[in-house]
Order: structure tokens, then sequence, then C-alpha cells
């Protein structure tokens, strides 16, 4: 039973299988928030699904790609691989060291088969013995590039055996040695590498330490030594507009961050530039463009008028016209802690409503609307709050459009003084920022080689045909000799019929011999035909 189990995890058929179930068991890691990447979105998600959120957690639909039930198909995936391999790699080898199979009987049972009669002098053609034609015909078979093996060459009929198309299966098995390959660079990068998230406003910095990163995941066996540390700058961050043609006016048509990076301690900083899909390399550390957006510059004062807050904050944008949403947090105020949530609008306009709404993504008339609140903001329990939400359950509202006192609207450089002496709210200038993937994968560079080779195995494969061909030699009564040939290819082989009118053309010119339109026809294959080897 062990022994039959084991021939069907390593077959061909079964790791396919597995390859194709391991495609089907990734969709849910698309279609559920995961864990690693964002735990903040799976936390909400659990929150707003409260009936099928813990039986999709307790299936692992967070967490796919370290679940149990993926890893299992993972690791079926690659001992099928290893099993399969091994000894089909054995077993060619031993093919490519032994002769061709032993020469046909009956070459009428061959799917592609013909005869050449040499005549024995006469017509401007030597007399040629079947020992001297077998040579002839071995040497031409090798010109075909065909490996040849003389047989019975002291007999009354000598033949000579050939065969082709070994780089078929060598690209096969090239194809699943590399992805045995991927799946191992796969697994290196999941194992060993990391991959965080930065956000960072023009002017501020950020050292690669743990502590900087906005959000991390660490592979399994990630070890904080393993950081390269690297320190980049933001020095300013350009996005270009379109402003030529109507169709797609305001469009962005181009990021660029430029950097000052510091690759270690011990080397001096250098300017870089960092556009989309043109990543900043430090280290095998790759630093990516992934977002951006504005970052007002505010300063809160408390009632006693102390400063409880100054600095930017960046807002989140959520339509074309970087209209955003921006929280703002002042835990230091006093008496009591401050808190501001509402939208930021890089180009502002009122309608007859008095409602402000974006339309352009350019700074032209920048505008912050905010409603206040002041009470608990639930920093100090060490419970994790996300810094662009405010929890207002035991907060009292200060500022808001349907209060007496309104909502907050302030343009660059304007104060508002809130209400009851509770503070004021400064907006002092505007800053951009962008977010930052910052990714380190040891194994993408084995994967990126391992795929090479896979797709080079796999179109050797595709475009090599395995076959075999014979030829055997007798003489006639009158002094001739005749030629009897035979193809057969492994699986199915639409040129095989091409392959035969090739060789029977070789054959011919040799020695001047023209076949009759009998033996240049295709013959009808017997119904015991093999039709592969």
């Amino acid at each position: 039973m062990l022994r039959w189990m084991w021939r069907q995890l390593t077959s061909m058929r079964t790791a396919l299988q597995l390859l194709l179930l391991l495609a089907v068991a990734a969709v849910p890691g698309s279609l559920f928030p995961q864990r690693r990447a964002n735990p903040a979105v799976v936390t909400q998600y659990l929150k707003d699904n409260p009936d099928t959120g813990p039986w999709l957690d307790r299936l692992q639909m967070f967490d796919v790609f370290s679940s149990v039930w993926f890893s299992a198909i993972y690791l079926l995936l690659f001992t099928s691989l290893v099993g399969c391999v091994l000894p089909r790699t054995k077993a060619h080898f031993k093919a490519l060291r032994s002769a061709p199979p032993r020469t046909p009987r009956r070459f009428t049972r061959l799917p592609q088969h013909g005869t050449i009669v040499l005549n024995g002098g006469g017509a401007g053609t030597p007399a040629l013995d079947p020992a001297t034609a077998i040579k002839d015909a071995a040497a031409i078979l090798r010109k075909l590039r065909y490996r040849v093996d003389i047989r019975d060459a002291g007999t009354a009929t000598p033949s000579v055996g050939a065969e082709r198309g070994f780089m078929k299966e060598a690209g096969n098995l090239l194809f699943h040695t590399a992805l045995i390959g991927v799946l191992v660079s796969v697994a290196i990068g999941g194992v060993f590498g990391y991959r965080g998230q930065k956000l960072i406003v023009e002017g501020e910095g950020f050292t690669n330490a743990l502590i900087g990163y906005d959000s991390f995941s660490p592979g399994t066996n990630f070890n904080p030594d393993t950081l390269t540390p690297f320190a980049l700058t933001l020095d300013d961050f350009d996005v270009r507009f379109n402003r030529d043609e109507q169709a797609t006016y305001g469009q962005p048509l181009d990021f660029t961050a430029r950097m000052t990076v510091q690759e270690s301690p011990d080397r001096p900083a250098e300017d870089r530039v960092l556009k989309v899909n043109s990543p900043i390399g430090i280290g095998g550390t790759n630093v990516y463009l992934v977002g951006n957006g504005y970052a007002p510059v505010v300063e809160i004062r408390d009632g006693e008028g102390n400063i409880a807050f100054s600095g930017p904050v960046p807002s989140q944008p959520t339509d074309s016209a970087y209209t955003s949403t921006i929280v703002i947090k002042a835990p230091d105020a006093n008496p009591d802690q401050l808190g501001f949530v509402g939208f930021f609008l890089p180009t502002a306009v009122v309608n007859s409503e008095g409602l402000a709404f974006g339309s352009d993504p350019d700074p032209f008339n920048p505008r912050l609307n905010l409603n206040s609140y002041y009470g608990d903001l639930g920093l100090d329990d060490g419970t994790p709050r996300s810094v662009y939400q405010l929890d207002t359950t035991n907060l009292t509202q200060l500022n808001g459009r349907d209060l007496d006192a309104g909502g907050i609207v302030l343009e660059p450089g304007q104060t508002y003084e809130l209400p009851d002496g509770r503070g004021s709210i400064t907006f002092d200038s505007l800053k951009r920022f962008v977010a930052l993937d910052i990714t380190y994968d040891p194994g993408k560079i084995g994967a990126l080689i391992f795929s090479t080779l896979a797709l080079t195995g796999l179109i050797l494969s595709l475009i090599t045909a395995r076959r075999r061909v014979w030829i055997k030699a007798r003489a006639t009564p009158e002094g001739g000799t005749t030629l009897e040939y035979g193809l057969l290819a492994r699986g199915e082989d639409s040129g095989l019929r091409n392959e035969a009118v090739k060789l029977e053309q070789a054959l011919s010119s040799h020695w001047g011999v023209t076949p009759s339109k009998d033996e240049q026809k295709e013959p009808e294959p017997s119904p015991d035909t093999p039709q592969h080897i």
C-alpha cells in the first residue's frame, strides 16, 4: 500500500493536479484581507462580520499563505516533483548511454516506412554490398543529427538503428527541476525575507530599524540583525499633472521623489531619485514608491496657551482630486485632550449651498475643514489605535456644521480659536508625503533564474520531437541492394511524415536513385500499428 501511495504521489499527473490545487488555494489570499499584510483591516473585518468572521479565522482564511492546508499542498507538490524528477533523470541518463532499440523484423508495422532499391552496376550506379550501404546510411543519419548504432554487420541483412530528440526529455526534466527551484526560492523568501511600509513627509527621514516602520511583516525565520543599516531622507517630492489635454486634464503624469540615501554608517550620503516602478536598491533591499498625498502642517495650543502639537499631519486621499480625510490628535493638551477630524482640499471650490469640494489635485487653493472634540482620546490605556481614525465615543464635540460654533475652515496662515477657551489651531503650511514599500526577498534572484530555466525547458520539450529510425539492407538476386527503412515517434508527432520524406530524399540523392511513386505514397497503417514507443 505504501509503495502504491508513493507511486501515485510521484506521478506527473499528481504533480500537475497539485500545482493546479496550489493556484486555487491561493485565491482566498486575494479575496480576504491577510493578517500579515494589514492586521488592522483583518480586525475590522472580524468586527464587521461577527458571524462569519470567526469561522473564516478558524479556517485560516486570513493567514492563507502560512496556513496548515496551504503548506501541506506546497510540501506535497515539492515531494511529488522531487519523487518524479529523480527516477526520470536516472532513466534519461541510462537512455543516453544505451543503444537504440533492436531493429524490428517487419517495418510495415511502423507508422512510416519505405523501400529504396539500389541497382547493382549499370545506370551509372556502382554495385553496393549491404554492409557498405548500411555504413553510408549511418553517415547520412549522423548528418541528420541522429545517434546511430550499426548492428549485424557480418550478416546478410545488416541494419542501423538511430534515434534523436533526447532534448525533449531533457527539457521536460529541466522544467520540473526548475519548478522545484522556484518553490525553494519562494520558500527562502518567505522564511528569511521581510516587508514593511513607511510614510515619510518632505524633510523627514527614515532609518532601517524595526521601530521605524509603520507596519512590518517578517518572514517566519526573520532575524532583525539582517536588516541593512541604511538611512534615507525625502528632500523633495514632485507630481506632474496633465495640463495640455482636456480629456485627461488633471491626471498625474509623473511622480518623482528626490532622496538622500546613506547605504551604511561608514559610507557617504548620495542623492537618489525614486519613481513608480523604478525602486531604489540598497544592499538587497528595494524601496518602492506606492503612494503619496498632502500633509498639512498645523500647530495646536491648548486652553493654557501651551503648544500641544506641532508638525505635519498626513492625510488620506480619497479621489483623483486628492480630496483627503485627516485626523489630528493632541493628547498632551490641557486641561482636556483635543481631537480633530475632517478633510483637506488642495483646491477648494464652494458651491451655492456653501459646501466645499475639491476640484484639482494641485494646491491652488488649499483648505482644511475640521470638526473638533475634547475629552479622553483613549491613548493612555495601552490599546492600539489607528492614527487615521478618531473614536468619538467618549469625546464631546466642540465644532461642527450642525453646532452653533460651526465647522473649522482654515487656509494656510490662518488660526482658529476653539470655543470655551479650549485652545486654538493654526494651519501653518503644506507639505507632501510619500508612502514607501520596503522589501527584502533573498529568494527573488533564484526565482527569476529558475523561472527562466523552466520556460527554457518547456520550450525545448515542445519544439523537440523524439524519433527513432531503422534502416535494413539486403542483397537482391540481381546483384543490387535493397534498403528498407522505418520511422517511429514517441507520442503523437504530426511531423513524422515530413521526416520520412526528408530521410527518403537524403538516401535517394546520395545514390542517385529516384523512388517510385508507390514508394513515396504514405502507407496505410495496419490495425495493430504501434503509435508510440
